[in-house]
């Protein structure tokens, strides 16, 4: 059975750059706006709370599930897919959240494509192990 972890790596370290770039952004916009802890009743820090809180929660069991996917010998098509539709989601919803009058589509769009990874993953990882793919 080939696997391929080398995949979700490249997904892995993308998604973690993003994530240190939301950070940085979150801790710069605190500094300027001088707001130690919470969001002051500031929408814009509020929403750039959201945005990182919110990769936060959904990317490491994206990235799991992926990862899980590509040790159990999914197709290398399939873990792209699963990486890419994961990241393009991610960045999709920060930047539909970002923005102060925000366009929706943007939002929804990044939580499907979120939930469209996640739920790939977990149906493939769990009809193998129903016995219903063949490795």
């Amino acid at each position: 059975m080939a696997t391929f972890v080398h995949i979700p790596a490249i997904y892995s370290a993308i998604l973690a750059l993003m994530f240190v770039g939301l950070s940085v952004r979150t801790l710069s916009l605190r500094r300027r706006l001088k707001i130690a802890i919470g969001d002051a009743g500031n929408p814009t820090m509020l929403r750039a709370m959201r945005v990182h809180s919110n990769f936060a929660e959904y990317v490491p069991l994206g990235l799991l599930l992926t990862l899980l996917a590509a040790g159990a010998g999914a197709h290398p098509m399939l873990v792209h897919f699963l990486g890419l539709t994961l990241l393009v989601g991610r960045v999709s919803h920060a930047y539909g959240v970002s923005q102060s009058r925000e366009n929706y589509k943007f939002r929804v769009a990044g939580m499907a494509l979120t939930f469209t990874s996640m739920i790939t993953s977990s149906l493939y990882l769990l009809l193998l192990q129903a016995g219903a793919l063949g490795s």
